[in-house]
């Protein structure tokens, strides 16, 4: 994602795999975060199930951030279970910056994916 006023700043971007359990109510992440070079704060992501219930990821690692990536590219892994049938995931991504002078920009950038057992 990059911003959207200003100069083109890579802001954030999330990567990895999301798999869907054929029991309909349990899903596995493994996602990497990357802090765009020119993104500030520290971009942040959640997870929105079904479009009501939030998870917010608990970062699990770290790894050597590729090109264009601030810092460390940041591991989020694991596994949800949710009370009722998990009908669609969707993973939102903030970044921010500055521009112009100290007026403080965000961006924020949806997919949704479908359960394809329901």
């Amino acid at each position: 994602m990059n911003s959207n006023a200003g100069p083109s700043i890579t802001l954030a971007q999330l990567t990895g795999t999301l798999a869907f359990d054929d029991g309909n109510t349990k899903f596995r992440y493994a996602l990497r975060l990357c802090w765009g070079s020119g993104s500030y704060p520290m971009p942040n992501f959640h997870i929105s199930i079904n479009g009501s219930t939030a998870l917010y990821p608990t970062q699990t690692g770290t790894t050597t951030a590729p090109s264009g990536c601030q810092l460390s590219l940041f591991l989020y892994d694991g596994e949800y279970t949710h009370s009722t049938t998990v009908a669609n995931v969707t993973l939102y991504v903030t970044g921010g910056w500055f521009y112009p002078g100290n007026t403080y920009n965000s961006r924020t950038k949806s997919v949704t994916y479908d359960n394809p057992y329901n």
